[in-house]
């Protein structure tokens, strides 16, 4: 029986039933996308037909969806080897989209979309509003970036199809994304984590009621459940992660419920593993390891065991909002965004967390690190309030310690820790940049 909430009211739509499969009967739809788009995709990509013959298999190999672990995987340098156009398994008289990565280096990962590659992408979006609670008659602020970038349009298609009323404002100009949130009675808004700190910071500068807003549905980094609890207590809203990434389909690949506890992946369009990220073996569920994603339905560009590099746990408990697909732990770090200390691995989500478990700080912060003598070494510059900034020496003296000690605690080693002034740290209206590697420079 659907427990969810939103099943008769608010957040409900009738795309969002397969959420609900019994599991053998999703079982049953996963295997026959599957065999269909390994056929597609060895009947189309001379590399995935190169390296299946290299395994000694053809798609006649896959009869159950534990066959998929005999295939081989896919990686970013393949998207980038294949550049613009290598990895289509659709002509390009079939496409009718493309976008492109946000890299900063190097040539972008091109994407492609069928026309029905983007009704697919479209329904995955309603069911991710629908799982955040939102229903037609919101009004939804869409602060992603429009453009080459996936976060836009995908969450503008999926907002538009739920019957929400969508403002295609994009990123930046924070003003006018205040003036908007109120003057438009927006009820819903997507961005980064990190931006909506920024405008919180802003809207109590600027003395901004921001409305009816109740919902945020934020995604393209990690962010931790501490800064979660911040946003949902500074800024009176429900906060909600979503994941996705461009390789598979954009944003949609997976969100939370109301009952925020994990990620609902979209299964019967993306097939989600784990594997143990060092020897690639498949790790039951329960076990953390790095998520590799199958597109089970897309046409143009069929990703194939897609390694994701995000670091999480695939859980198969039942969740009290009735869905039966399963769900993927919170995200807060990546297999290539660590580094390592004196022998210690560090992740950026540690310190995040250590950080805001101490009052007097503000969720804004930058690592960085220096190599000196030959030794690597970490500082972690923190924003404290304005109130602890006006205290006296010995008082900040006492809270850069607390937060030493909260570091130290949480990583096993001693950092730098410099506390800086409110708004001394370059804010972003996209990705935060949170660490600055010095070591080479």
């Amino acid at each position: 029986m659907r427990t969810d909430p939103s099943s008769s009211g608010p957040g409900f739509h009738p795309a969002s039933a397969p959420d609900y499969l019994p599991r053998r009967q999703l079982g049953e739809l996963q295997l026959r996308r599957l065999q269909a788009i390994v056929t597609r995709a060895w009947e189309r990509v001379t590399v995935f037909r190169e390296r299946m013959s290299a395994n000694g298999l053809t798609p006649a190999d896959v009869r159950r969806l534990e066959d998929l672990g005999r295939l081989p995987f896919t990686v970013k340098s393949d998207l980038r080897d294949a550049y613009p156009f290598g990895l289509f398994a659709s002509p390009m008289e079939e496409i009718v989209r493309l976008h492109a990565s946000s890299g900063t280096t190097g040539k972008p990962i091109v994407v492609a979309y069928t026309a029905s590659d983007l009704q697919v992408w479209q329904s995955a979006m309603v069911r991710t509003f629908a799982a955040c609670g939102l229903h037609a008659g919101d009004v939804l602020q869409n602060a992603f970036g429009y453009g080459l970038f996936t976060g836009g349009l995908g969450a503008h298609s999926g907002a538009e199809a739920l019957g929400a009323t969508v403002i295609p404002i994009s990123g930046g100009n924070t003003e006018r994304q205040l003036m908007v949130m109120k003057d438009f009675g927006v009820t819903a808004l997507c961005c980064t984590p990190s931006y909506f700190l920024h405008l919180m910071e802003r809207a109590r500068e600027e003395k901004v009621d921001l409305g009816r807003l109740r919902t945020g549905v934020f995604g393209a980094e990690p962010w931790s459940d501490a800064m979660r609890r911040h946003i949902e207590a500074e800024g009176g809203i429900k906060a909600y992660d979503i994941y996705g990434l461009s390789e598979i389909t954009g944003p949609g690949v997976a969100s939370e419920c109301s009952a925020q506890d994990g990620l609902h992946v979209f299964e019967d369009h993306f097939y989600p593993e784990i594997i143990d990220p060092e020897s690639g073996e498949v790790l039951p569920d329960g076990r953390e390891g790095e998520l590799v994603l199958t597109t089970l339905s897309k046409q143009a560009m069929p990703m194939i065991r897609y390694r994701t590099r995000d670091i999480t746990t695939l859980e198969t408990e039942p969740c009290p909002c009735g869905r039966t697909i399963r769900r993927i732990r919170r995200i807060g770090r990546r297999s290539d965004d660590m580094f390592i200390v004196r022998g210690v691995n560090v992740f950026p989500s540690q310190i995040e967390t250590a950080i805001l478990a101490v009052e007097g700080v503000l969720p804004h912060y930058q690592i960085v690190l220096t190599r000196e003598k030959g030794l690597d070494e970490v500082e972690v510059r923190i924003e404290v309030t304005p109130e602890a900034f006006g205290d006296t020496v010995s008082a900040l003296e006492e809270l850069r310690e607390a937060l030493s000690r909260s570091v130290e605690h949480v990583l096993g080693i001693r950092v730098k820790v410099h506390l800086v002034e409110p708004r001394s740290l370059a804010r972003s209206e996209g990705k935060a940049k949170r660490v600055v590697d010095q070591r080479r420079i």
